[in-house]
């Protein structure tokens, strides 16, 4: 087990709040960096970039002593604050067994005085974000967390990963997760999101890797593909294609349709509309569940 500091942004412990575990008790590592940046987002014109409006480029970062202070980011990715290089200095550093035991505080309650994920008859999931979990340092990472887990006898039965389908799986993350499978009887769940160009701002050739995808369904049996649209005809007119293409490597996981915003008033520019197109087309509805519940904030 690596005693190497990674970055990560925040630990917290709520439910899921999107697509198919959509209010299941869940203990969140997000990690620091990730290989896009989705400034598209929010935006009136997500395919122009000379018009954004970006936020987090503007604020000023001395303001603020942790990451729970900052703002929830209207306009382009929500979770900014976990890959640009100015917030750098409010994200933390763990070896994984530093970063094991932390999460595992964050579990502590009243019903959970040790911090379990087994306990009180439940099963609490493990999530690991983004960034972008499954860069290099994540997937090195959150192996060797797997790993203090079972070693305290208290394996998280199941397992998400956040990602947005552009990175390869190494051989290191095959080989556990094949035997966490088999040996634990666990479950690793792929929620993948590829980023579409007239809703992220993110061109095709970066963003979607459908070969890359089809090489996860190899090696895990449970996953689904979550896209987030803005209503437009050529949000959906791309979605389509992308599917397509998703379908034509093989892979066949459900369909999750989320509407624009990373606030709950952005979402309500559009959710009512998104969500009867996509059903309407036979795809799941998803919102973001701990957004209407909490508000807008960072750590839930």
């Amino acid at each position: 087990m690596s005693d190497k500091n990674y970055y990560y942004s925040e630990i917290f412990n709520s439910i899921q709040g999107e697509g198919q575990y959509t209010g299941v008790p869940t203990a969140w590592l997000r990690f620091f960096l990730c290989n896009l940046q989705c400034n598209g987002f929010g935006q009136k014109e997500p395919t122009k970039p000379e018009t954004y409006e970006l936020p987090y480029q503007e604020l000023d970062v001395s303001q603020y002593k942790t990451m729970d202070e900052l703002p929830v980011f209207e306009f382009g990715c929500d979770s900014s604050y976990s890959w640009a290089k100015k917030f750098k200095g409010l994200n933390n550093q763990g070896t994984p067994k530093e970063i094991a035991d932390k999460i595992r505080q964050c579990m502590v309650g009243p019903w959970n005085p040790q911090g379990k994920f087994n306990f009180n008859n439940s099963e609490r999931h493990m999530c690991f974000t983004g960034g972008e979990p499954l860069m290099k340092h994540g997937q090195e990472c959150s192996v060797d967390i797997m790993k203090v887990y079972e070693e305290e006898r208290d394996l998280p039965k199941f397992v998400t990963y956040e990602t947005n389908g552009t990175q390869k799986l190494h051989d290191k993350f095959l080989q556990y997760y094949a035997e966490y499978r088999d040996v634990w009887g666990g479950e690793l769940f792929l929620s993948v999101s590829p980023k579409l160009w007239s809703v992220a701002g993110e061109e095709a050739k970066r963003a979607i890797k459908p070969e890359v995808v089809a090489s996860y369904q190899k090696v895990c049996h449970n996953g689904q593909l979550k896209f987030v649209i803005n209503g437009t005809d050529e949000s959906w007119s791309e979605l389509d294609n992308v599917i397509a293409e998703f379908r034509y490597h093989g892979v066949d996981w459900p369909i999750w349709i989320m509407p624009a915003g990373a606030t709950v008033e952005g979402q309500k520019i559009c959710d009512a509309d998104v969500a009867t197109e996509a059903f309407n087309r036979g795809y799941n509805v998803s919102a973001r569940v701990h957004t209407y519940l909490w508000g807008n904030k960072i750590g839930v």
